[in-house]
């Protein structure tokens, strides 16, 4: 027994003296990865791609990314970087990937005048600010961090799409001179009226899921609008959509619904989703939706009209409906 014990342990060092020989780069005193360690060394210098995704870098600096002038793309995602900083002389870079790091100020990008794109979502960034300079941006995610105001994107005339879902936003505001936006998604935040969206002629999605709403306003200069997600709200009615004629998916799933209705005028709608809302009758199902042309997929479950009789409730469905495909998540047949 003493013996087998002995080559236990002696099986054990050689496996500890294996794991430390392993690393190429050896970890600092708290574990991550040193950024001083020169593991860039071998790369060209006229590199137009970067992807150091999920590396445990800690500091920017210290990666000696100075030298790539010609580089166009860098990603960092998903690191422990706490800081932007020495990037100012990649002055070609279009894209830049900082989501789900440390990041707690937006500061270092004043020189990247030519970013198209910029994601720096998952980090601890609490206002939007020095922006101003990054006038070329068509996209910025700012996902998931703790921003409660919408402000400093005024020079960004330019930008297409704007992501601010999970973040502390209360008022849709300080958007309108960005009239090229086409897209603007605020999910899960904390907003309670749909408003300030007057100049955003060109917007064609809009996602607001997940927060306070009661009613569908605002949206009368939304014209080109084509793609409304209003689920998980606490709206009541369907309404203020008569200016929205080329809307194609409509989601109001989760809410207090109980009257389809004022829908019968979008002929291009493709998608309607309306589960787990107070939907009784097939009568305004009919009404509605039976001569819209384009309508394929439809979602009813989780209403008493497919909970109250759901051995029929498909059935029901084709007969009322007989230009859809989709019923929930199945095909017709």
């Amino acid at each position: 027994m003493i013996m087998d014990n002995d080559k236990a342990q002696a099986n054990n060092q050689e496996s500890d003296d294996e794991q430390l020989e392993q690393p190429s780069r050896l970890p600092d005193s708290h574990g991550r990865t040193d950024p001083n360690d020169g593991f860039l060394d071998d790369l060209e210098d006229d590199l137009e791609d970067l992807d150091l995704t999920h590396q445990r870098i800690t500091c920017i600096q210290g990666l000696g990314l100075g030298r790539f002038k010609s580089l166009q793309s860098l990603a960092l995602r998903q690191n422990l970087v706490s800081r932007i900083e020495c990037l100012d002389t990649l002055t070609e870079l279009r894209e830049l990937d900082l989501y789900d790091n440390r990041i707690v100020n937006v500061e270092g990008l004043e020189n990247l005048v030519g970013l198209t794109s910029l994601d720096l979502s998952f980090n601890k960034i609490k206002e939007i600010r020095k922006f101003d300079t990054l006038v070329n941006l068509t996209d910025l995610y700012l996902v998931a961090n703790r921003i409660s105001v919408i402000e400093g994107l005024d020079k960004l005339v330019n930008l297409r799409q704007i992501e601010l879902g999970a973040n502390r936003i209360r008022v849709i505001e300080n958007l309108d001179g960005l009239e090229k936006l086409t897209q603007l998604w605020l999910g899960k935040n904390k907003i309670t009226k749909l408003q300030n969206l007057d100049k955003l002629k060109n917007l064609k999605l809009l996602s607001i899921q997940s927060n306070r709403l009661r009613v569908i306003e605002g949206l009368e200069c939304c014209e080109n609008l084509e793609e409304l997600y209003v689920s998980h709200n606490g709206i009541e009615r369907i309404d203020g959509l008569r200016n929205n004629h080329k809307l194609r998916i409509l989601d109001i799933t989760s809410n207090r619904i109980s009257v389809l209705e004022n829908v019968s005028h979008l002929s291009h709608l493709e998608e309607l989703w309306a589960s787990s809302n107070q939907i009784s009758s097939w009568e305004q199902i009919e009404s509605q939706l039976s001569a819209l042309p384009k309508l394929e997929t439809v979602y009813f479950e989780g209403n008493p009209l497919q909970t109250e009789q759901p051995a029929q409730y498909r059935i029901k469905m084709k007969l009322a409906l007989p230009q859809i495909k989709q019923i929930d998540a199945t095909a017709v047949r």
